[in-house]
Parts: C-alpha cells; sequence; structure tokens
C-alpha cells in the first residue's frame, strides 16, 4: 500500500512511539534503584511513581519538537537544541556531556561530534536511544527515515557504528508504524531482515541485526550473550538486541519491557529503543500497547514540546 502522510497524522505517530521511548526510559530507570528488581515487574508489582525519565527521552523530545518544527532535521538547529537544553543530572554520559557543552560555548558541532573518543567519534548507542520517534514520522519511507536518521545522528556521533544504530532503530520504527496503518503484524524474520537491507553490511550494527535473526525462537539470556544488553553502551552491543526484543514483541509492548529488564545492562536505553518501536506498532491505551497505567506513572514530558 502506498501513501503520504498528512503532517498532524505524522505527530501523532510520532508521540505515539514516544510516548512507549519515554515510558520505557523511565520504568528502566527505576531498576537502577537499590532493592528493585525484574521479578517484581514480571508480577506485576510496579515501582512507585513518578518514574522520572533520562536523557534519552529529553533528547527525543527534542528530535520530535524539530520535526514538528521543520518537518525535517535540521542538523545545526537539532545541535543547537540538544546543547541548550542538556540537563546533565538526567544521565548524559561524560562524552555526551562533554560534546554538548563544545556546542554549547560556540564549535562546530563536525568539530565538536569529530572531536570525541580521540577524534574517533562516538560509537554510543546515544544516537539510537533517541530516535525511534522519527522513525514513526516516516512511516511512509523508509529510505527517507534512514536518511534523516543519519541527519539527527550525525550532530553527537561521528563513528559509523553510533550512525548506523541510529538508522536501524528508526528503519525498525518506521516498518512497525507501517505495518500498523497497513493493518498487519510483520513477521519477526522479515521485520529484522527489512531492517539488515538497509544498513551498511560491513558495520557490526548490521552483522548484529542479521544475527539477531538467527536467534529468534532462543531463549532470553543465550540472546543477551550473543547481542549483548547495552552494557558497554555501544550502538553494537545494544541495537541488535532491542530490536529482536522489538520483533519478538511487537504486539506486546509490556512484554518487550518486561524483556529489557530481565535482561539488564543498560536498561533504560534497552526499554526506550524497544518501547519506541513498539508503540510505534501498538500505540498507547490500546490491546498490548503501552499501558495508561504505566503513561500517568512517568514523569510528564517537559512543556517546551507543548
Amino acid at each position: 500500500m502506498s501513501f503520504t502522510l498528512f503532517s498532524d497524522t505524522r505527530l501523532a505517530l510520532a508521540r505515539d512511539s514516544l510516548a512507549g521511548l519515554s515510558v520505557g526510559d523511565a520504568l528502566g530507570s527505576q531498576f537502577f534503584v537499590p532493592g528493585r528488581h525484574p521479578a517484581d515487574l514480571a508480577a506485576g508489582k510496579l515501582p512507585p511513581p513518578p518514574w522520572e525519565w533520562t536523557d534519552d527521552t529529553e533528547m527525543a523530545c527534542s528530535v520530535v519538537a524539530a520535526l514538528a518544527d521543520a518537518g525535517r532535521i535540521d542538523r545545526d538547529a537539532l545541535a543547537a537544541a540538544f546543547a541548550e537544553r542538556c540537563e546533565p543530572y538526567r544521565g548524559y554520559g561524560p562524552g555526551a556531556v562533554t560534546i554538548l557543552r563544545l556546542i554549547r560555548t560556540g564549535t562546530p558541532w563536525p568539530v565538536a561530534a569529530a572531536s570525541a573518543f580521540d577524534g574517533q567519534g562516538s560509537c554510543g548507542n546515544g544516537a539510537a536511544m533517541r530516535v525511534g520517534p522519527l522513525g514513526a514520522w516516516f512511516a511512509d519511507s523508509t529510505t527517507r527515515a534512514a536518511a534523516q536518521a543519519r541527519a539527527s545522528a550525525e550532530v553527537t556521533h561521528a563513528h559509523p557504528e553510533g550512525i548506523a544504530g541510529a538508522v536501524a532503530v528508526a528503519v525498525a520504527a518506521a516498518l512497525a508504524t507501517r505495518a500498523r496503518l497497513d493493518g498487519y503484524r510483520p513477521a519477526p524474520d522479515r521485520l529484522l531482515a527489512a531492517v539488515a537491507a538497509l544498513l551498511d553490511p560491513g558495520s557490526e550494527v548490521h552483522r548484529g541485526v542479521r544475527r539477531a535473526v538467527e536467534l529468534l525462537g532462543r531463549p532470553l539470556p543465550a540472546v543477551v550473550d550473543a547481542l549483548g544488553n547495552g552494557s558497554r553502551v555501544t550502538a553494537q552491543d545494544t541495537v541488535a538486541f532491542t530490536l529482536w526484543v522489538a520483533a519478538v514483541h511487537l504486539d506486546d509492548y509490556p512484554a518487550a519491557i518486561r524483556a529489557c529488564v530481565e535482561a539488564g545492562g543498560d536498561v533504560d536505553t534497552t526499554a526506550a529503543i524497544a518501547g519506541a518501536v513498539v508503540a510505534a506498532h501498538t500505540g498507547v491505551g490500546t490491546p498490548g500497547g503501552v499501558p495508561s497505567e504505566w503513561l500517568a506513572a512517568r514523569e510528564p514530558l517537559p512543556d517546551w514540546l507543548d
């Protein structure tokens, strides 16, 4: 089915994905608190609200605001927005804080991004964690979703793997949204293969997504052993795992978040990525979607987003 989306529809779809991202981020971050256990969530015992969101959500809100304003990614404007809105206490990594400080004090973003990690650029999972709503926005074109994801990543992540991670997540979210609009649930292997087809075949992220296809039907611990769980905070050990979770649980948002929590590692970010992709397909307050109770427990999003 071929179609073109109007801007208000794009924004509604992106906001659904953002809801899934922010709830996953906020709920996942609760499991860094001593005394909280994944078994509690599996048993239906939720942490007490409010659930505070982290840098994942703050940066994703800037991406959505940029799209609402211009309909595309203006890299200069997005870099400035990231830098001005950065609240370091939200859990930003030291590398991100340094890059955003450089941008805020006048360093051009290409120079700031390229300076990370002794000139290699960041291959961290930060570009991937914030990009799901962008994929939902561009549900009518995976090619454009990939190009715009690249643009959104480049302002902070100069390393090819960091960029590939963002492209993979955005394409997955675009495909998930497209399937929602077309009224079907794509098979996990087909979804992952379609994502891999738009990635640089020489990248580790591409190899990870291809490996994720081979791991369908395997138990969660085996998948974590093979793909990682974000504990190294790189795109390479985060993205393939989160897309495996999203592909397997595409019609069951709570199950996707429970899988990320059970896997451990960088739980707020894995839950944010998987949550963004799944919510792009399920929506909010629907059967299998983001539970209204969970959304109410999440800290309100920043006022500037409205």
